[in-house]
């Protein structure tokens, strides 16, 4: 069943795929920039739902009129083969990925590309050679298709998160959800990204229409175990107790868009070579 929501925006109001695809550089990183994108806010697998206003709306929906010619021709993905339908996401590593190493942990980092932000991620990442999941927005990369290409340059999953990360996603119609979910695959395709194998919801919002579709396209669905909320900026110190507290499979969720990530980069800070030196290893969904 679908998580009840504050109510939203008319789904009338949704922008065409080629309005969406027209967004400009500008546009997209100053929409992106003022919004505070709530990706955790969900109840998901474990527990309640949490406080209604804890719940942000279509944070990246674009409302700025654009020009609808500014970009077109985009390639189409290669048709995948569908995928069986699951009746849940992927929580741990080792349900996706059997044969990762008893130690492993993922880190998945969405909402991006932040053009502030992603490539401080990226460097954080290099710097302690950890390979990360980037589930990432569909108007954001075709904004920022640069950070696309070097978040694959160096050896990151990129998995889709729809394109323009709506909440509640899965109250919208079983076309509309078709249409974000395609939109997003086609611009990470554009922009120099493999087509990616992997989906996640906004806020972890599942439903029997979201699943199937995802399976149309051949897509595993992924959600998370491990939710310091970062989204919300709650401070360094809780951030990081949250991921401190990481065990083999879990599968750990942080933000580089959507918003100011400046607490999250600084409790990746300390977490990451903590959680190495605790004798976890990352691995890539």
């Amino acid at each position: 069943m679908p998580i009840a929501r504050p109510s939203q925006p008319s789904d009338s109001s949704l922008p065409s795929r080629r309005r969406l695809l027209a967004w400009t550089t500008m546009g997209a990183a100053s929409l992106a920039s003022a919004a505070l994108a709530g990706c955790s806010d969900s109840a998901h697998a474990h527990g309640a739902a949490p406080a209604q206003d804890a719940s942000p709306s279509d944070s990246f929906s674009p409302a700025a009129p654009v020009d609808p010619q500014a970009a077109s021709g985009l390639p189409s993905p290669a048709a995948a083969s569908p995928a069986a339908v699951r009746t849940k996401p992927v929580f741990k590593v080792h349900d996706l990925l059997p044969n990762a190493p008893t130690d492993a942990v993922a880190l998945t980092i969405d909402d991006g590309p932040s053009p502030i932000y992603t490539p401080q991620m990226l460097a954080l990442l290099r710097k302690y050679d950890i390979k990360a999941t980037f589930s990432v927005v569909g108007s954001e990369a075709h904004a920022h298709k640069d950070l696309i290409r070097q978040i694959a340059a160096d050896g990151h999953t990129v998995a889709n998160h729809t394109m323009t990360h709506p909440q509640p996603f899965s109250h919208r119609t079983a076309a509309q959800i078709e249409q974000q979910i395609v939109d997003a695959q086609s611009v990470i395709v554009d922009a120099g990204a493999p087509a990616p194998t992997l989906f996640r919801s906004p806020g972890g919002d599942w439903s029997p229409t979201v699943f199937a579709t995802v399976a149309k396209y051949g897509m595993t669905p992924i959600d998370w175990d491990v939710d310091p909320r970062d989204w919300n900026r709650p401070g360094v110190p809780h951030i990081t107790e949250k991921l401190m507290a990481a065990h083999p499979g879990d599968i750990l969720l942080c933000h580089d868009g959507g918003g100011d990530r400046s607490q999250t980069l600084d409790a990746l800070k300390t977490v990451l070579p903590a959680l190495k030196a605790k004798g976890l290893s990352f691995v890539t969904l």
